[in-house]
């Protein structure tokens, strides 16, 4: 497993294009080598940091039509609901960029609507499964879970990435590829989330963290390693990087 690495970045504005800098010649190179790109976004703040992708020289540059795009967690809503982590990539980022309808693998919508997070999951798992049979996601052969190219993620004050929060069980699920929860600290409750190992066997993951909410946790993560905290789990095959802002490395 990588070990983590750490960049702070002077301004927001400087990590945000760091990260489509990233982005963008990891798609590059998976594409060269396989004609693909996995992608995995989380919701909260990430996406804004994501504009600098819809911007020359990224948006004319990029294979868009190659990419293949997933969600690490959802809260279990309507797609129209102001909590889904859908709509706001969609409207933030992906709805600006050409990649097929088809190659977007969002969570069951009639589902999520009816508020079912555990049927919600284990579709969202069935879905992995069909494209690890396409071929489209391969299985790690350290591991033996998915492995995608990249995930882009964020942590919160608490320490949780994805739908993995402090003192709840989802962080110790090993069998399933994707988990459910329906009494997150964080609202709105229910929501569906990768499990560790599956977070684990991406080849490159990207944690990007900005403002001084969250600067605590960093520092415990950092200088501790402390496990309560979801966060301080995250490793990945090739490369953990993590991103940072002058405001959430404060307590460094």
């Amino acid at each position: 497993m990588a070990q983590r690495k750490m960049i702070v970045f002077p301004t927001k504005n400087e990590l945000s294009q760091a990260m489509a800098e990233y982005t963008a010649n990891l798609s590059a190179k998976f594409i060269k080598e396989k004609g693909l790109f996995t992608v995995v976004l989380s919701g909260g703040d990430l996406i804004d940091w994501l504009c600098k992708l819809v911007q020359p020289p990224y948006i004319d540059s990029i294979e868009w039509s190659k990419w293949h795009v997933f969600w690490v967690d959802e809260r279990v809503c309507a797609w129209e609901d102001p909590d889904s982590n859908y709509k706001l990539a969609m409207e933030g980022f992906l709805s600006k960029v050409p990649i097929p309808d088809k190659n977007i693998y969002a969570i069951d919508k009639h589902w999520a609507a009816d508020g079912n997070a555990e049927h919600c999951a284990a579709l969202y798992e069935e879905c992995l499964k069909n494209l690890v049979k396409e071929k489209i996601i391969p299985i790690s052969k350290k591991t033996g879970y998915p492995e995608f190219d990249l995930q882009l993620l964020g942590m919160g004050p608490d320490g949780h990435m994805a739908s993995l929060f402090p003192n709840h069980p989802q962080i110790n699920e090993k069998q399933k590829w994707v988990t459910h929860i329906t009494d997150s600290p964080k609202p709105p409750p229910k929501r569906i989330t990768f499990t560790l190992p599956v977070i684990n066997s991406s080849l490159y993951n990207l944690m990007a963290i900005c403002d001084k909410a969250p600067a605590k946790s960093v520092a415990e993560i950092m200088k501790r390693n402390n496990l309560s905290l979801p966060s301080a789990h995250l490793s990945a095959q090739v490369e953990n990087v993590w991103y940072l802002d002058q405001a959430a490395a404060s307590e460094l």
